[in-house]
């Protein structure tokens, strides 16, 4: 078994294996996810310089406001980001969205 390994390095280590990037902005286990205020997270390609958030050409997680989410959809209709992924937020637990193609 995994003793004395916290969350944080067991998520790590997934990652690791499943071949995936890491991530800009904020942490899985940050203390961003469990704010009263965040309602949801959103991984995105930074495509343009203008973006507010992020460096053009990385792939961010950020835990955001309901504010914060409409600044974000905005940001992406003026092409300076493309959501990759969106979750709602409760209390720190993640619920992700279903992909278009599985919802009935």
């Amino acid at each position: 078994m995994n003793k004395g390994k916290t969350i944080g390095e067991l998520l790590e280590e997934a990652r690791i294996k499943s071949g995936e990037p890491k991530l800009a902005g904020h942490d899985i286990m940050g203390l961003e996810r469990f704010a009263d205020t965040t309602k949801h997270m959103i991984v995105f390609d930074v495509l343009s310089h203008a973006s507010p958030v992020g460096n053009k050409g990385e792939r961010m997680r950020l835990f955001l406001s309901d504010t914060g989410y409409q600044s974000a959809l905005a940001s992406q209709s003026r092409g300076e980001c493309k959501i990759l992924k969106h979750a709602k937020v409760s209390r720190g637990t993640i619920f992700y969205d279903l992909p278009k193609e599985e919802i009935r």
